[in-house]
């Protein structure tokens, strides 16, 4: 009996030490793991996703300037693209501008050898004319059909009403080419209309270059060109001696109509007389010229009073003024 209690006694103890090492194990380990705090592990993950925030707006700023720099680029490509087409155009302009060269400096070169040849020629004819006619011979002659030449520069007035222009136009082209070819070059041109209007309007108040290009724009031009008219050159006249008459400048005025539906002829040859002053030789600043074109006289006779009229100033203007004028006795070229 005595044997049989005390071994119960000792499971009793073993029983008690092993609990205890476990609660002690237990105590430890709570001992162990209160060192850490949950604060950092806390911390830390929010640090994380400060991070991923950071590089997510990195990484769309980048696509943005991604898109930006595209977009850069693609324009750049496009523009060389651009570049590519304008410069083969140009080299074949500079191709065809060389051929044409080439072609223009061999005829420069024949034309040279012409010129030669005139001058010579020229020369030996200028010998037999001083031996037919002496040497103190003079010839001067400046005028052309009747009508001076010695101007330098050039002002057309023209009526571009709807008898000119429907019935006379292409005989009117022909008259200014045939005059512009008597001056083979002088220091300005100006076109206008009867009533003062500009043909070209950014030469305003100012002379147009005498160039051959600038002679063919004119022409050109003048095919087309149609203002409003009156029907009658005076205010063209006068607007064109206000604006460019000038005492260094040797100035004429050609006259291009067929009709003036003015009331008085007198008191118009007056005002021209009043503003188309002299200058120190007793001459008029402005030469006026005049060609009238007779398309009234296709009209019954009753009608043809404006014709008459015009051609009554015209004569008028023109003796007054040191001109011409050439009355023609047909509008058809």
């Amino acid at each position: 009996m005595k044997s049989k209690h005390r071994g119960s006694s000792e499971f009793s103890i073993a029983f008690l030490d092993v609990i205890c090492c476990g609660f002690g194990a237990i105590i430890l380990l709570l001992m162990i793991t209160k060192t850490v705090s949950p604060i950092v592990l806390e911390k830390s993950a929010t640090d994380l996703d400060a991070q991923v925030k950071n590089l997510q707006k990195t990484l769309f700023t980048i696509r943005g300037d991604t898109k930006i720099y595209n977009r850069e680029l693609t324009s750049k490509v496009e523009q060389i693209d651009i570049n590519k087409e304008r410069l083969a155009i140009l080299r074949t302009r500079l191709a065809t501008i060389n051929t044409q060269f080439a072609q223009i400096s061999k005829a420069a070169s024949d034309s040279q050898q012409e010129k030669g040849k005139l001058a010579i020629a020229l020369q030996e004819l200028t010998v037999e004319m001083e031996r037919l006619l002496g040497q103190n011979y003079q010839s001067k002659n400046d005028l052309v059909g009747g009508i001076p030449v010695d101007s330098e520069y050039l002002i057309f007035i023209i009526d571009t009403s709807g008898s000119m222009y429907n019935y006379g136009w292409q005989r009117m082209l022909d008259e200014i080419i045939a005059t512009l070819n008597i001056y083979p070059q002088v220091k300005g041109i100006q076109i206008m209309n009867d009533m003062g209007k500009y043909m070209f309007t950014n030469y305003r108040r100012k002379w147009i270059p005498d160039t051959k290009a600038r002679r063919a724009a004119i022409i050109k031009r003048l095919r087309t060109w149609n203002p409003f008219s009156n029907s009658s050159p005076v205010e063209g006249i006068q607007q064109a001696i206000r604006t460019f008459f000038n005492q260094d400048k040797k100035i004429s005025l050609y006259v291009m109509g067929d009709e003036f539906s003015g009331r008085s002829i007198q008191h118009v040859v007056e005002t021209i007389s009043r503003i188309n002053q002299m200058n120190e030789n007793n001459q008029r600043l402005v030469r006026i010229h005049a060609v009238g074109f007779p398309v009234q006289f296709i009209r019954p006779e009753h009608l043809q009073k404006t014709g008459i009229r015009f051609a009554t100033l015209m004569r008028e203007l023109t003796f007054q003024n040191g001109g011409t004028f050439v009355g023609l006795n047909d509008f058809q070229p």
